[in-house]
């Protein structure tokens, strides 16, 4: 076989003389499972970037699953509520903070769709590596991948025996321990164990700005995790069978939002002590894979569970008196239970002119949520604050609904979705050096939503709401969908090293409720649903190996983007003036979305690895029917999180230092031009560029041993990770400059 070094994005796979062996070694090809098989990345006609190798070892694993994109060109995270995430690839993703509301970017681990943002924010942990699949996949991904696709893969059991263990310190008291064991159990089974637990306290400082109201310092975001995963496979003859399982909790405290309206330094925030609230949070799963052999072909079944409990809050306005007034104080409060069940069953081979692959898939959600906003200091008995939530007047009708003072908004929604498809992915070899790529599937959705909000007086009375007078915010409603999406490329190889290709592929995200404020009976007719977005992407690319130790990437892709997916932000007058802002997500009319990108990694040298890649993006909506009255506000707008430049580097450098230990230093960065938190395009809801950069020295022992201090965010960057508007508007802002010093002994 053609020995050739692993092209990875950022980074390569190197190996390095002496007794010790530094954290990337050389290979023949990398296979990913992109295409649902394992394949080599060369070959594949899509733009499919892969991390792995020393990235993913360090440490104990990403804090965050946004932190990805500190390794991606092309690719930016929104993150709200403290662990829901929104991946926008090329432009292309809802910015959204509903829980119900999946992102473009269709998130999978090991296999199983995780069907909510919620479920991308527990801990990442013994990962094997992460695939990212940019533009469109609606052939073997399906819904909710207009974008693309991101595929976490946690490390499988062997037959050999292997694991770590680990630990770290760090800034603000930092603690992160991992570990895993797995090996042969006999009788063709192997097992394999693994577990983190992560402690930290606030990386943001909570300033007091009012000096009658106290400012504690946990609103600036506690951590208190751990998630255990264990996995038993089995393997004989051609068959294969492997059962996973993990649980993870979050109990510690969501960082608060910053008010833009305070005067406020890098990384601070200002809040008061009413909405600081603990979190209770539990996310499970479980998965069984099984594989046979057909004649010469592949049998696979993948059945799962996921599901999840929340319960969690924040102080929603940002500030501790929001314009000096404590009665527009506004504290949030989230209940959710969810739960999904899916399973997926393929057929594939080769064939005389190829390969080809048929599947069918099924799957069934249900999610819960009790959305609560209250102002002052919340009584759990009767659910009520110390002073009216500041939206009261204008949502429960033209005429006061009560004679009370202190109220309470309480949303309960319940939406329900059951989804099948049937779809098929085929490589047919026109010739020796021209393949014809062809995917399509069909998808049925059955969406259910029902809900009701009301409001809660002091004097006893629970008002619908009713603004507008359009009647009370009770109903349901369902969507029923039957969708098309597919694929075709065209690649042909010159050589072993080098292939070009053109590609069509279309995706959908689905439409489905607003699961927040329900202001009136319109909710579950008009205001409260959003329907699917679709996008069609065509795109040129090119991979190669033009010297030995040289891999290059290139692509040129345009994306038309129908009925785009946005949060929506509209001004409404409240009883004696002034006025709230409603939000919710609805569509516009059309965006684009263009640019080219390309990347390279190359092996200098046995010592020496650097690579880069930069995407150039121009995205723009074009609206012409009003939102809230004002169809300008939107027309000609960038998307938000749509960076017109992003920009990664990586280089590491390894040495032996003799005796058994090397040295290993290496270091990476993200450069992202200015970019909008949301569509409206307003200067004060605009982040300017930035650069992030992560830097780590280790010493590396032949016995498996590695001494580490590492570096994150090394500049100390104070920006914005996602935004809202309420009472002014508020941003989540990303963590500051920290360091650790770590060891981790692998066998």
């Amino acid at each position: 076989m053609r020995r050739k070094l692993i092209s990875l994005p950022l980074f390569l796979a190197i190996s390095a003389p002496g007794a010790f062996q530094p954290a990337f070694a050389e290979a023949d090809i990398i296979t990913v499972t992109a295409s649902k098989r394992a394949q080599s990345l060369s070959d594949i006609a899509a733009s499919v970037d892969v991390i792995g190798g020393a990235q993913i070892d360090k440490a104990n694993g990403f804090n965050s699953a946004e932190e990805i994109t500190q390794l991606l060109s092309g690719v930016q995270a929104a993150v709200a509520n403290g662990n829901q995430i929104a991946f926008q690839i090329r432009g292309i993703g809802a910015v959204d903070h509903q829980a119900l509301t999946p992102t473009a970017a269709a998130v999978y681990m090991d296999g199983v769709f995780l069907a909510t943002n919620v479920q991308t924010g527990p801990l990442l942990y013994d990962l094997e590596r992460i695939e990212v699949l940019k533009g469109p996949q609606g052939s073997l991904y399906g819904r909710n991948a207009s974008s693309g696709a991101v595929n976490f893969i946690s490390a499988a059991p062997s037959e050999e025996t292997s694991g770590y263990l680990g630990w770290s310190y760090g800034r603000f008291d930092r603690l992160d321990a991992s570990g895993a064991l797995g090996g042969s159990l006999g009788g063709g089974f192997s097992g394999r164990i693994a577990g983190r637990y992560l402690k930290q306290d606030a990386a943001l400082e909570n300033i007091q700005t009012n000096p009658n109201i106290a400012a504690p310092s946990r609103a600036g975001g506690e951590r208190d995790e751990f998630g255990l995963r264990g996995s038993l496979q089995w393997q004989g003859e051609g068959a294969r069978f492997l059962l996973r399982a993990h649980y993870e909790e979050d109990n510690g405290v969501n960082a608060a939002p910053r008010n833009l309206n305070l005067d406020l330094g890098e990384h601070e925030i200002s809040v008061g002590a009413d909405g600081v609230q603990d979190t209770d949070n539990e996310f499970y799963g479980a998965s069984i894979e099984a594989a046979a052999p057909v004649g010469d072909w592949e049998l696979f079944s993948l059945t799962a569970i996921e599901g999840y409990g929340q319960d969690y809050g924040f102080d929603f306005d940002g500030a501790p008196a929001p314009f000096g007034d404590p009665t527009l104080n506004a504290n949030l409060h989230y209940d959710r239970e969810f739960l999904q069940w899916s399973e997926e069953i393929r057929l594939q081979g080769d064939w005389s002119l190829g390969h080809s692959l048929i599947g069918v898939s099924a799957a069934g959600e249900d999610f819960e949520q009790e959305y609560l906003i209250w102002c002052g200091e919340l009584d759990p008995a009767t659910r009520l604050g110390t002073c009216r939530y500041v939206g009261a007047p204008g949502r429960v009708g033209p005429s006061p609904a009560s004679a009370g003072v202190a109220t309470t908004l309480v949303n309960d929604i319940d939406q329900t979705r059951k989804t099948a498809a049937i779809f098929t992915y085929n490589d047919i070899n026109l010739t020796d050096t021209l393949t014809l790529t062809l995917g399509a599937r069909y998808t049925y959705e059955n969406i259910k939503g029902e809900g009701q909000g009301v409001h809660i007086f002091d004097d006893g009375v629970v008002a619908f709401n009713n603004r507008d007078g359009l009647g009370p915010a009770i109903g349901e409603n369902r969507i029923k969908e039957n969708r098309f999406s597919g694929n075709a490329a065209l690649s042909y190889r010159f050589s072993d090293a080098a292939m070009i290709y053109a590609s069509f592929s279309n995706g959908y995200k689905s439409g489905g409720f607003n699961g927040e404020v329900q202001n009136n009976a319109a909710h579950f007719r008009d205001e409260g649903l959003f329907r699917a977005e679709t996008v069609n992407a065509y795109e040129l690319g090119y991979k190669g190996e033009p010297a030995p130790g040289l891999s290059l990437r290139a692509a040129a892709f345009y994306q038309d983007y129908d009925a785009p997916q946005a949060r929506i932000f509209v001004n409404f007058a409240l009883p004696g003036g002034g006025s709230i802002t409603s939000n919710s997500l609805s569509n516009l009319d059309k965006a684009k979305a263009y640019g080219v990108e390309g990347g390279f990694d190359w092996a200098a040298s046995k010592a020496f690895t650097l690579g880069g890649a930069v995407t150039l993006l121009e995205t723009e909506i074009s609206q012409t029917t009003d939102i809230g009255g004002n169809a300008a506000l939107f027309d000609g707008n960038p998307l938000p999180f749509a960076s017109d430049v992003s920009a990664t580097g990586f280089a590491r450098y390894v040495r032996e230092l003799g005796a058994g230990v090397g040295l290993a230093l290496q270091a990476n960065a993200k450069y992202q031009s200015a970019f909008y938190l949301d569509a409206e395009g307003l200067a004060e809801r605009r982040q300017e560029a930035y650069t992030i950069a992560d830097a780590e020295a280790a010493l590396v022992f032949g016995n498996g041993l590695e001494l580490a201090l590492r570096g994150r965010n090394l500049l100390n960057k104070d920006y914005a990770v996602s935004g809202y508007g309420f009472i002014g508007y508020n941003v989540f802002v990303g963590p500051p400059r920290s360091w650790e010093i770590a060891i981790r002994k692998s066998f």
